[in-house]
Parts: C-alpha cells; structure tokens; sequence
C-alpha cells in the first residue's frame, strides 16, 4: 500500500468510529520491507503498516472496512490483545470508538 491508500484506510476507520487511531509506519520513501511466501513463492514488498487502536468487539467490521478500501486480494489484518497501559489511554480509545446511537 502507498501512502494514499494507507490514508484512506485510516480515515474510513476513523469516520465509522472503528479506531481511535491509526499509526501509518513508514513513507512512500521509506517504506518498511516485508519478506513472506505468496501463492507458493518466496517475494519481497515494500508495504506501510498500519498500527490500528481499537476494541476486540470490532475486528470483524475492522476487517471488512480494511479489505474494502485495500488494493491486496489478502491484507494483513491481526489482533494483539493489550495486556495493561495508561488507563486514561486506554479510556480514550473505548470512548472513541463507542458508536452514537442516532437520537430520535
């Protein structure tokens, strides 16, 4: 992914209050390198990672919304559990990606 299609991931996640925040590492560059076995085959690729702060509840409309706005047929998408932090923080990502019930 470039840097274009990393900042569309982003904001589609932001605007549907999917994450909190989205860390792009890397640049178009200075990309970050990524060594892997594709379709039999060994290959190389020069990729954007995306650190995605959410809540575990999300990852299936996290996955969707990835793979909807991402050229790859298989993007990477994984869940690491968060195991303690700054319990403001944390505060702020649960609040931030609680979605508004419409008012009626």
């Amino acid at each position: 992914a470039n840097m274009a299609e990393a900042e569309k991931i982003s904001n589609a996640l932001l605007d549907e209050k999917l994450a909190a925040c989205v860390n792009i590492v890397g640049k178009d560059d200075n990309p970050i390198t990524s060594v892997f076995t594709w379709e039999g085959k060994r290959d190389k690729g020069s990729e954007l990672l995306l650190l995605i702060k959410s809540r575990t509840a999300l990852l299936p409309d996290i996955v969707a919304a990835v793979k909807k706005n991402h050229s790859y047929t298989c993007p990477e998408v994984i869940c690491t559990p968060i195991i303690g932090g700054n319990p403001d923080y944390i505060k702020w990502v649960l609040e931030s990606t609680e979605k508004v019930k419409a008012q009626e």
